[in-house]
C-alpha cells in the first residue's frame, strides 16, 4: 500500500537524510515527504491542514527527543485533535527505555515503536503490515 505522503519528525539531519534517502529509493512507501525538525513546527503545519482540508500525511516518523516540543508533547496535542486513524505514527528513537516503549502504546495513533536507525529491512517490514491491513 503506497502512502501518498509522509512526514518526518526529528531535529538529526543524519536521520532525516537518511531516512529521505529510504524512503525515496523505496517508491513503493510513499509519493512525498515533509520533514519538520520539532514537534510544534509540525503541529502548528498539521493544525493548518485540517482546518483547510488539506490532505494529512498518513504515516508520521517521530523521534521523541527533540528542542522546542518533543515527541511526547507532539503525541499529547495531537491526541486532542481527535483524527482518528487518519494518521498512524511510528515512534522512532534511540531509546532503548522500556518504559518508553510501554508509554507509546498509550497512544491509539501509534502503530510501532522503532529503534533508530530506520534500516531497508524495517521499512520493508512497515510496508508489508501496511499491505496486510489494506487487504
Amino acid at each position: 500500500m503506497k502512502h501518498n505522503t509522509v512526514c518526518i519528525i526529528d531535529d538529526d539531519p543524519i536521520f532525516v537524510y537518511g531516512t529521505k534517502v529510504l524512503l525515496n529509493y523505496n517508491r513503493s512507501f510513499c509519493s512525498n515527504i515533509i520533514v519538520y525538525e520539532n514537534g510544534k513546527e509540525a503541529l502548528d503545519d498539521l493544525r493548518f491542514m485540517v482546518k483547510t482540508n488539506e490532505a494529512l500525511p498518513e504515516v508520521i516518523f517521530l523521534d521523541l527527543n527533540m528542542p522546542v516540543m518533543n515527541g511526547w508533547e507532539f503525541l499529547d496535542q495531537l491526541k486532542k485533535m481527535d483524527l482518528g486513524n487518519r494518521v498512524g505514527v511510528y515512534v522512532v528513537s534511540a531509546s532503548i527505555d522500556h518504559e518508553d516503549q510501554e508509554k507509546s502504546k498509550e497512544y491509539d495513533m501509534v502503530i510501532d515503536f522503532i529503534g533508530k536507525p530506520l534500516t531497508p529491512n524495517k521499512l520493508k517490514q512497515l510496508l508489508l503490515v501496511a499491505e496486510k491491513k489494506a487487504h
